[in-house]
C-alpha cells in the first residue's frame, strides 16, 4: 500500500500552509498534532501518524493525561515526539489556567464553577473540592476534601472547617 505523503499534497492543502492563510482554527486537531509532530515515517505521512495517536486516545480527552511511555508506546513516536506533543499539551493547561492566578474574585455559584471547571470537568469521580477565601472573596486556597464514588461523596462538616 502506497501512502500519501506530505509532499504529494497540494500546496495549499498542507497543514502548515493552511496555518499560515487561514490561521489555526481552520485546522483539524490531528493537524495541529501533526505541526507538532513536524514528520512522519518511511511507512506513513505525519498526518496519518497524527492521525492514529488520536484514534488510539480517543481524541484530546485521553490524550491531555497520556503519560511518556503511552505516547511512545505508539509505533512511530519517539522520545522527542512524545516530549513535544507532551510540552504543548502543558503549555495549553497552563495558558487555561493564567487567568485563575491572579487571585480570582468570587461573588456568586457562577463565578465558583468558573474556577474548578477546568480542573474538573473530566473527572471520573465525584470530587468535594473547598475554595478557601479571604475578606475581599478572592480565592487564597484550592483543596480536594474527600473523592467520592461515581456519583456520591460525603464528608463531614470538620474536614471543611479543619484547613
Amino acid at each position: 500500500m502506497d501512502s500519501l505523503m506530505i509532499r504529494d499534497f497540494p500546496q495549499d492543502e498542507r497543514p502548515r500552509e493552511r496555518f499560515i492563510q487561514s490561521g489555526p482554527e481552520s485546522l483539524s486537531n490531528h493537524e495541529l498534532i501533526a505541526l507538532l509532530l513536524r514528520t512522519g515515517t518511511k511507512e506513513e505521512s505525519v498526518l496519518q501518524l497524527s492521525n492514529r495517536l488520536l484514534t488510539h486516545f480517543e481524541g484530546l480527552r485521553l490524550l491531555k493525561d497520556a503519560s511518556l511511555d503511552e505516547i511512545t508506546s505508539i509505533k512511530g513516536i519517539g522520545m522527542a515526539k512524545a516530549i513535544q506533543v507532551l510540552a504543548a499539551v502543558e503549555l495549553g493547561r497552563r495558558i487555561s489556567n493564567l487567568s485563575y492566578d491572579d487571585r480570582y474574585v468570587i461573588r456568586s455559584p457562577e463565578d465558583g464553577a468558573k474556577y474548578v471547571m477546568n480542573d474538573m470537568r473530566f473527572l471520573s469521580q465525584e470530587h468535594f473540592v473547598t475554595l478557601y477565601l479571604n475578606t475581599k472573596n478572592q480565592v487564597l486556597h484550592k483543596q480536594t476534601i474527600f473523592i467520592g464514588s461515581l456519583n456520591a461523596s460525603i464528608v463531614h462538616p470538620r474536614e471543611v472547617v479543619r484547613p
